[in-house]
């Protein structure tokens, strides 16, 4: 499968590279016919670095930030993004004027699971949702609730890559689109024309990795 990868570079800096592989696979919401593979934007010091920097500038200004709440493995971006808008002018209702970088729990249920401890960082804060990949909403929309519901205030919603703009008209801030992958594609289930054509599904996928099927 490895050997089919592209890769796509962002508009805004030729250091952030995002690679695709063309298939038939599965997230838990929808059939996709690429999987998109941002694991060195996530592990490599360097471009996880370069990508918070773009995503900084996608952002702007935000009124107030706290917390950033990472998914899919994204705390090594969001690490440099809380330092990122540190260097800047910002402003917090934390007293240490330092922004909480941290994850939550996904319980049995794909809830988010934010435990004792780390509720004080979520609890009337102002976040910012990071993700890795966003192809139908869904996920964000999940997360966005559970955040909400520990008492988190969402300022702003940010993805690496995003098939979607807005989630509940939130809008969605990302670096990579759909456009950036030509022919790029999701399906329900029950229209993928993969599985109407009896093509077998290679790997179910998520925002940290794929798991092979055969």
């Amino acid at each position: 499968m490895e050997t089919r990868m592209m890769k796509f570079y962002s508009k805004e800096s030729n250091l952030v590279a995002m690679h695709a592989i063309p298939g038939h696979f599965a997230t838990s919401h929808s059939h996709i016919n690429y999987y998109i593979d941002i694991t060195s934007l996530k592990t490599r010091v360097r471009e996880a670095e370069e990508i918070a920097r773009v995503l900084y500038h996608k952002i702007g200004r935000l009124s107030y930030i706290d917390t950033i709440v990472c998914m899919d493995g994204t705390e090594i971006i969001g690490a440099f993004l809380a330092e990122t808008f540190e260097r800047g002018d910002f402003h917090s209702t934390n007293l240490h004027e330092t922004i909480y970088v941290v994850s939550p729990e996904i319980n049995g249920n794909n809830q988010i699971l934010f435990r004792d401890n780390i509720k004080p960082c979520i609890s009337n804060k102002h976040v910012l949702m990071l993700s890795a990949t966003t192809s139908t909403g869904k996920t964000v929309r999940r997360s966005l609730e559970g955040i909400q519901y520990y008492g988190g205030i969402v300022e702003a919603v940010a993805s690496v890559f995003s098939t979607v703009s807005s989630v509940d008209n939130m809008p969605v801030l990302s670096v990579f689109t759909e456009e950036d992958i030509p022919g790029y594609t999701a399906y329900a289930a029950g229209e993928c024309p993969f599985c109407q054509k009896g093509e077998r599904i290679e790997a179910m996928v998520n925002g940290f990795g794929y798991s092979k099927l055969y």
